[in-house]
């Protein structure tokens, strides 16, 4: 089980790299472009579910036993991409949280006024200024990542479950 962790984690890590490190490369990239990446980098939770349970386990697998390797492969990936992502801001984007905090406050001046203007305003601050914390860093990246890796160990433990072998089963070769 911890090979097949191994494996796959590292595949999901390197994706995560890859995409982390023509972020600061290109200077691009967006939401839709950095949760596609994460989604295809685990996709890999699904294969190596499934890998464990044909190579290893005759075909058969619990729900508890496949989340397990989910969220392993989902805990390698993540903090490959956490680490990547703190050298990336400390060494060569310093000011992404500064620039990051004008653009979300640019928008929110195109759109709101008042109180409700003041009140976004004063979120987006307050996110700046934890964001001073390298601890808080390290906690708004696990909590931009690790989501989608638990959501889609969920789903293919969901999927890949399986108590019974299925008829005329063999192990893949």
């Amino acid at each position: 089980m911890k090979k097949t962790i191994l494996v796959f984690g590292g595949i999901a890590s390197l994706i995560l790299c890859l995409f982390i490190i023509s972020l600061s490369l290109f200077h691009t990239g967006n939401a839709i472009w950095g949760y596609s990446s994460m989604i295809i980098a685990f996709s890999f939770i699904y294969a190596g579910i499934r890998s464990y349970r044909d190579k290893y386990n005759n075909g058969l697998i619990s729900f508890g036993k496949a989340f397990r390797i989910g969220l392993g492969i989902t805990l390698i990936g993540s903090t490959a991409y956490v680490l990547i992502w703190c050298i990336d801001y400390y060494f060569f984007i310093p000011d992404f949280m500064e620039k990051y905090a004008a653009s979300l406050a640019k928008e929110a001046r195109a759109s709101l006024s008042g109180a409700a203007l003041e009140k976004k305003l004063a979120g987006i601050k307050q996110m700046s200024d934890l964001y001073k914390n390298p601890v808080m860093v390290v906690l708004f990246t696990y909590a931009e990542v690790l989501p989608v890796g638990i959501g889609i160990s969920l789903l293919a433990s969901l999927i890949l479950k399986r108590k019974t072998p299925k008829p005329n089963w063999q192990p893949a070769a």
